[in-house]
């Protein structure tokens, strides 16, 4: 038999997995339709703050696994990797997802991705980030990463919910968030935190879009009015709706929209919108 028959014979070699399986490392719940978990990090996995991984679990009884988009909540020196999760019964993944607990096993992609990092905007003097729901997500990582506030003199994290209870993170980012060991000094100094919301009485009641529109934002914070393409930049994550809203908004203050090929203005993860 010839080397070449036998190597025709030998059985083909598995393909590689494109997920890592990681192990959970904690839980938190924050209400009925809200919570955030973290899962240890791959010894070989790098991804820029801001970038989203693919999240899931194996199929049930067999099937191909369940997989879903998951912005990083981590900055990208951390040594595990958070996620913010809403919780849907009926979901194919959610509705399993929230069930997890620490020590079980979920699916991380291999390849993060996206355009809400800092390399898709050009430079200026504030940076704001605006989400909505679990849009928040991304700025968890932004907002704790020393290129942020290197890059911004001034850092607006803007975050919309439904019900006070749903401002995950309200605490970290009025406290917690100064006590960060590597960006607690600067983050004191230079970030500002802007939740509003639409169903309940609130110091800031109603939608992010609609206090941009009366000029309340600003004038809650003690900027000038509008949107500068000399100053201002933006990340948008959240709703289709604020998404598109917002950017058509940014238009007609004259800002560009931006990517990794060609940093502009403002970003938004089109991964996400369609």
């Amino acid at each position: 038999m010839t080397d070449a028959v036998i190597a025709s014979a030998a059985p083909t070699p598995p393909k590689p997995s494109p997920f890592h399986g990681v192990k959970v490392l904690w839980v938190k719940h924050w209400t009925d339709q809200l919570f955030s978990f973290a899962v240890e990090r791959p010894e070989d996995f790098r991804f820029r703050s801001g970038e989203f991984v693919m999240i899931g679990l194996p199929g049930e009884d067999g099937g191909k696994p369940v997989m879903r988009a998951y912005s990083i909540a981590s900055p990208a020196w951390a040594e595990e990797i958070e996620f913010f999760s809403i919780k849907v019964e009926d979901g194919p993944l959610t509705s399993r997802l929230q069930k997890i607990v620490a020590g079980d096993e979920v699916l991380m992609g291999k390849k993060p991705t996206g355009t809400l990092v800092l390399d898709a905007l050009t430079g200026g003097e504030r940076l704001w980030l605006i989400g909505t729901g679990t849009g928040l997500a991304p700025w968890l990582s932004v907002a704790r990463d020393p290129e942020t506030y290197s890059r911004f003199g001034q850092v607006v994290v803007c975050h919309t919910v439904r019900n006070v209870a749903d401002l995950a993170y309200r605490d970290f980012f009025t406290h917690g968030i100064h006590e960060d060991p590597l960006i607690g000094d600067e983050a004191k100094a230079q970030l500002t935190y802007y939740p509003t919301v639409t169903r309940e009485r609130f110091e800031t009641p109603g939608r992010i879009t609609d206090r941009i529109k009366s000029g309340d934002v600003f004038a809650d914070l003690g900027l000038p009015i509008g949107f500068s393409p000399n100053t201002d930049r933006i990340m948008l994550c959240g709703s289709m709706h604020m998404i598109k809203e917002t950017a058509e908004l940014l238009e007609t203050y004259g800002l560009k929209e931006g990517s990794n090929a060609e940093p502009g203005d403002y970003v938004l993860e089109r991964a996400f919108v369609g």
